[in-house]
C-alpha cells in the first residue's frame, strides 16, 4: 500500500511540474531589487495585452558567443519574458541565434545589421560578428530594433512599437527649422537621429508648407525674425485645429558664428504671436551662477594665441531640482543645458491653462541691454546681478482652446503666388504648445557640451505633445544623468566646503587617534593581565 501511494505521489508531482513548465509565461514571478526598477514592467506595459485584438510575436535575434560573454543579453530575455508572462499569452517571444537558424540573410534585409566585438580566448585577441537586434511582428506588419544592448529605452522601445503596429498609426513629428541661418541636416543631426532612434518618424516642414494634420508634434526651431504671416497663418491654423506644437524661440539674438554678437530679436511677428497665446518672451537674457564652462581662443600679451575655459553664465544649466514635478513632462526631469535663454512670462487667455516646465535658479539675473557676451569679459557680467537677481521662468507648457492671432484680420496673401490660404476654424479645437527661451538648446552645441539630456527632453516632449502620457511615464523612469553639477547656490556651497573640511582635517584624524589610544589601552591591559597571572603563579 505504501508502495503504490509513493508511485501516485510521484506521478502527480511529475503531472504539477509538467503543467507549472507548461504555464510559466502564465504564472511568473520574480522580484526585482535593483534600484530603477530594470526588470519591473511598468503599469502601462503589464495592460498592454488589453489593446491587442491578435497575438504580437517578438523574436530576440542573439549570437550564442555574445551571450556567453556578456550579461547584458541574458538581462534582454528576463525583460522578454516579463512582456510574455503579463500579456495573458497576447504577446510570445523566441530568442534565436541568426546564423546556427540559417535566418542571417533575411535578418539583415529586416535591417539589424552584424556588429564587430573585440573577444580574447585561450590568450588570443579576435574580432567576432555577432547579432543582437529585436523584430517585433503584428499581423502582416513589422517594428524592428537594429541594435539592443541595453535596458534603458527598451520598455519604451518595446511599448511604443507594439503599440504603433496594434494602432497601424504612425507617430510622426514634423520639424519646421525657421532660422534662415541654419538647416535641419547641419545643426540639427541629432535631433533627427534621437527621435528617429525612439521610433519616431521625421517629417522637415518647410517655411509656407501647409501643415499636415495628422503629425503627432510639430518642432519649430526659431523664427522671430524669419517667419512672415503666410508662415504664421499656417502655425496658427494648424493650432487652430488641435495641434500641438513646441517653439524654442530666441529673445536675443547671438550669432555665435561671429565673434558671439548679440542683438535684441526683430520681430516679423512670432513673438506677438505666441503673446496672443499667453507667453511673452522677454528681449533678454538670463544668466545664472548654474553654468557650463566655454572654451574659447584669445591672444596673450606676448602674440601668442591661447584657449581658455572659463565659466559662462549665459550658458545655464536647468538643475533637476528647479523643475516641475507634478508635471508629467518633468516628474524625473534630467536637467536641461541652455544657451543664451530668455526669460518667459506666462499670461494665459481665457480657455488656456499654463503650468512652468523649469526655471533657472535664484540665483540668476539679467542682461536687459549692452548684451555682453565675449567670455573675455566676464567682469561686466554681473553688472545688473545686483538689481535683477531672481529666478525665472525659462520653459512652460499651455494647453486648451487658444485664440487665434488672426481673429478680426485679413487671410495674408503671398505675393506673386495663386495659393490661397484656408479659412480658420469657427471653434478651435484643444490644443498644446511647449515653449522654451533658447532655439539653439537642440543644435549640435550639444556634442560640445555633453548634452545629451537636451535631446532626451525633446522625445519627452514629443511624447507630451502626442498625448502618450503613460507612453512619457515609462520614460521618465530611465536613470538619472550621473553628471556632477557645480553647486550654484552660495550657502549650500559654504556649507559642503565646511562639511568637506571637518570629515578630512577633523573627523578622519580623530578617528585614527581614537583608534591608536584603543589599541594602546588594550595592549596595556593585557600585559597588566598577564603580570597579574604571572605574580598569581608565583
Amino acid at each position: 500500500m505504501k508502495k503504490h501511494q509513493a508511485i501516485i505521489i510521484t506521478l502527480l508531482t511529475l503531472v504539477v511540474l509538467l503543467l507549472g513548465i507548461l504555464n510559466a509565461q502564465r504564472l511568473y514571478i520574480r522580484f526585482d531589487i535593483t534600484r530603477n526598477k530594470s526588470y519591473t514592467l511598468s503599469e502601462v506595459s503589464k495592460n498592454l495585452y488589453k489593446e491587442i485584438p491578435e497575438q504580437v510575436t517578438i523574436t530576440y535575434y542573439v549570437s550564442d558567443k555574445l551571450a556567453k560573454m556578456h550579461p547584458v543579453p541574458g538581462e534582454i530575455q528576463d525583460l522578454l519574458q516579463e512582456y510574455a508572462a503579463q500579456s495573458k499569452g497576447k504577446i510570445r517571444f523566441f530568442v534565436k541565434d541568426p546564423v546556427k537558424a540559417g535566418v542571417a540573410v533575411s535578418v539583415e534585409r529586416l535591417g539589424i545589421q552584424p556588429q564587430q566585438i573585440q573577444t580574447v580566448e585561450q590568450d588570443q585577441s579576435s574580432v567576432a560578428t555577432v547579432y543582437t537586434g529585436i523584430v517585433i511582428q503584428y499581423l502582416d506588419k513589422t517594428e524592428v530594433l537594429p541594435v539592443v544592448f541595453s535596458l534603458d529605452t527598451l520598455e519604451y522601445d518595446l511599448t511604443s512599437r507594439i503599440r504603433t503596429l496594434v494602432k497601424d498609426t504612425e507617430r510622426e513629428v514634423g520639424v519646421l527649422v525657421a532660422d534662415a541661418d541654419k538647416s535641419w541636416t547641419n545643426d540639427y543631426q541629432y535631433v533627427d537621429r534621437v527621435l528617429k532612434n525612439a521610433g519616431y518618424k521625421v517629417r522637415q516642414i518647410f517655411k509656407g508648407d501647409e501643415i499636415p494634420q495628422g503629425l503627432s508634434a510639430l518642432f519649430v526651431f526659431g523664427g522671430a525674425e524669419d517667419l512672415d504671416d503666410w508662415d504664421l497663418y499656417r502655425l496658427d491654423y494648424y493650432l487652430q485645429r488641435g495641434g500641438k506644437i513646441l517653439f524654442a524661440v530666441d529673445g536675443v539674438f547671438v550669432d555665435s558664428r561671429s565673434n558671439l554678437q548679440a542683438r535684441p530679436v526683430q520681430d516679423k511677428g512670432l513673438l506677438r504671436m505666441l503673446e496672443t497665446y499667453g507667453v511673452r518672451l522677454e528681449n533678454q537674457l538670463v544668466l545664472d551662477k548654474a553654468n557650463l564652462t566655454i572654451p574659447y581662443q584669445s591672444m596673450s600679451m606676448s602674440g601668442m594665441v591661447q584657449v581658455k575655459l572659463v565659466r559662462y553664465p549665459h550658458w545655464v544649466v536647468v538643475l533637476p531640482q528647479n523643475a516641475n514635478s507634478k508635471h508629467p513632462l518633468t516628474a524625473r526631469f534630467d536637467g536641461l543645458d541652455l544657451f543664451w535663454a530668455s526669460p518667459l512670462t506666462v499670461n494665459p487667455p481665457s480657455g488656456v491653462s499654463g503650468d512652468y516646465l523649469f526655471t533657472s535658479t535664484k540665483e540668476a539675473w539679467l542682461m536687459t541691454k549692452d548684451f555682453i557676451t565675449n567670455p573675455d569679459m566676464e567682469a561686466i557680467f554681473t553688472s545688473d546681478a545686483s538689481k535683477t537677481k531672481g529666478q525665472y521662468t525659462l520653459g512652460t507648457t499651455l494647453k486648451g482652446t487658444f485664440p487665434s492671432y488672426f481673429k478680426g484680420k485679413p487671410k495674408p496673401i503671398k505675393e506673386g503666388s495663386k495659393d490661397m490660404l484656408p479659412d480658420m476654424p469657427t471653434v478651435a479645437s484643444e490644443g498644446r504648445l511647449i515653449i522654451i527661451g533658447d532655439s539653439e538648446f537642440p543644435t549640435s552645441l550639444v556634442q560640445y557640451t555633453n548634452s545629451n539630456q537636451n535631446l532626451e527632453f525633446l522625445v519627452q516632449a514629443a511624447d507630451w505633445l502626442g498625448n502618450d502620457n503613460d507612453i512619457l511615464s515609462i520614460r521618465t523612469r530611465l536613470p538619472a544623468s550621473a553628471r556632477l553639477n557645480k553647486i550654484s547656490d552660495p550657502i549650500e556651497r559654504a556649507r559642503s566646503a565646511l562639511m568637506a573640511q571637518l570629515i578630512n582635517v577633523v573627523l578622519i584624524p580623530l578617528l585614527v587617534l581614537i583608534y591608536g589610544v584603543y589599541r594602546t589601552m588594550r595592549r596595556k591591559a593585557k600585559l597588566q593581565s598577564r603580570e597579574a597571572r604571572n605574580a598569581v603563579s608565583a
